[in-house]
């Protein structure tokens, strides 16, 4: 098991281009993010548990944990 969870991910929205850190649930899936910069309503990609799955520069905490995730 991984001792140091990362719990800030850099969301890249896919439509403008635009990023901002945003801090991520410990124990639940973000399943919808708007984007700040062009109101874009993201949602994860085919595969993937959450936006910070799909976008983030970081994966979501449970799965950095290797836990089921979204259940």
């Amino acid at each position: 098991m991984q001792e140091n969870i990362i719990l800030k991910s850099t969301i890249t929205c896919p439509h403008c281009g635009f990023q901002k850190e945003e801090a991520m649930p410990v124990d639940a899936c973000q399943y919808f993010y708007t984007c700040t910069s062009c109101n874009t309503r993201l949602k994860p990609k085919h595969g993937d548990c959450c936006v910070y799955c799909s976008y983030g520069t970081v994966k979501c905490p449970p799965i950095q944990m290797n836990k089921s995730c979204c259940s």
